[in-house]
């Protein structure tokens, strides 16, 4: 194959790579009944006014399934700490002994696990979605080649190879939804 053909295949494969990453990503961040210190990432605290990550702030850790156990490295970020939490209104109520904060994830109900489910679904189909638009992007830039002199055949298997790499991602997209359903839906 042509250099200009195989940088487009290479192009499109770290472009389906970076949108399934992002999906896997957003996934992490939705709750399956365990604690995560994921959960916490979109967490800001205010350090001396400046809004912080919670995780450059204090040390995170999941003793247990239920808890997210916060070490702050200053005592007086404990405060700060547990409003910024109440304040990004992920439905956890932390509590402090003046050394740590604590925080209990409660258990999901059967109704909360299908919003949530459902919430996956539009996030697993936004990614087949970006996939598919990055496939059409790929076909129309061979077909500029082919236009530019690139030979016929060498487009025909360009294109059988995006179609291929297409339906990987598509298949990885579809496995990973699979899993997180049944994460979600597991008591």
């Amino acid at each position: 194959m042509s250099d200009e053909i195989t940088l487009c295949l290479e192009s499109m494969k770290e472009e389906m790579q970076n949108a399934f990453l992002y999906l896997e990503k957003e996934l992490d961040k939705i709750r399956a009944g365990k604690a995560n210190v994921k959960m916490l990432d979109t967490v800001k605290v205010d350090y001396y006014g400046t809004p912080t990550p919670i995780a450059q702030v204090a040390s995170l850790s999941t003793p247990d399934p239920k808890q997210i156990v916060i070490q702050p490295w200053e005592k007086s970020m404990i405060g700060p700490i547990e409003k910024a939490i109440l304040a990004a209104n992920l439905g956890f109520n932390p509590q402090n002994n003046g050394e740590v904060v604590r925080v209990i994830v409660p258990a999901l109900t059967e109704e909360r696990r299908k919003e949530l489910v459902k919430k996956v679904k539009q996030e697993s189909e936004q990614a087949k979605i970006s996939i598919r638009n990055i496939r059409r992007k790929t076909n129309d830039e061979v077909k500029k080649l082919k236009d530019g002199g690139v030979p016929e055949d060498e487009t025909k298997k360009a294109e059988t190879s995006i179609q291929k790499t297409t339906d990987e991602f598509i298949a990885k997209v579809d496995q990973f939804y699979g899993f997180k359903e049944k994460e979600i839906m597991t008591i």
